[in-house]
């Protein structure tokens, strides 16, 4: 379960460019959550979960993580509950090592490591099988530099490794917004298959408002850093393009300005 209460986060305080990013942010996420978030540019979409993470200290409310409060925790001690994939490619792997030296680094994050070989026989098998079920054929090219793979194939990668660990939460932040139309829709049916077989607690944020309806089983809406929707159930599935932004406005008393959003 994720607890968020009265999230607040304020930068640039006191001075001219004073930016109230978090306003009073309350958010729950029980077990198996998929969780799509969206909202324009400003909204506080990416600084939520960086305030999830411990990118930087609130400045206001708590973060508890199956009842246990990190809020005062920094971003390296919250990442044994976390997985994240970031919007650029080139963010979650190494790229000047090997596609089975990274997978060993991901399934390792958080161990004791002491003086053994680098990277087992057994281990290896397992790569090669979870490889496998990317559909991507990177399962026969383990030995290769991340550097060489397309950016679908990175951020693919980057899916895996984190979630190898089955993490408590899995953030994804716009993490198919880089790519282009058609490997970002296979990376999203990835995603999605992974988070459901592995009944992950997930936040997925985009722009694109077709996506924040086809996947997951509750939507948020953020303005100005604020929740202003939370649709769940059949309200979410009976959904639209036209009918969110109706929504929209008559919630927020704005237009949805971000082209992104209307993406197919």
């Amino acid at each position: 379960m994720l607890e968020l209460n009265a999230l607040r986060k304020v930068f640039n305080p006191r001075t001219v460019n004073e930016k109230i990013a978090l306003d009073g942010v309350d958010l729950r996420l029980e077990d198996g959550d998929f969780v799509t978030v969206i909202g324009g540019n400003g909204a506080g979409k990416s600084t939520l979960l960086n305030a999830i993470a411990g990118v930087w200290p609130l400045d206001g409310g708590s973060v508890r993580i199956d009842g246990e409060d990190v809020t005062s925790l920094v971003e390296h001690e919250r990442a044994r509950w976390l997985g994240r994939v970031f919007q650029d490619p080139m963010t979650g792997t190494a790229a000047t090592m090997q596609i089975e030296e990274n997978l060993a680094l991901a399934m390792r994050r958080g161990r004791k490591r002491g003086l053994r070989r680098g990277i087992t026989r057994a281990e290896r098998e397992l790569f090669r099988g979870k490889l496998a079920d990317l559909g991507l054929g990177l399962e026969d090219r383990m030995s290769a530099k991340v550097g060489l793979l397309s950016g679908g194939q990175r951020q693919a990668l980057t899916l895996l490794m984190a979630t190898m660990q089955r993490p408590r939460l899995l953030l994804l932040d716009e993490h198919t917004a880089a790519l282009d139309p058609r490997t970002a829709l296979k990376v999203l049916e990835l995603t999605d298959r992974i988070v459901r077989e592995n009944h992950l607690m997930t936040l997925m944020v985009t722009h694109n408002m077709r996506d924040a309806i086809a996947y997951g089983n509750r939507l948020v809406m953020m303005y100005e850093g604020r929740v202003i929707m939370d649709i769940s159930g059949e309200e979410k599935r009976a959904l639209t393009v036209p009918m969110l932004l109706e929504k929209f406005a008559l919630l927020s008393g704005d237009d949805f300005a971000s082209d992104r959003a209307l993406l197919s």
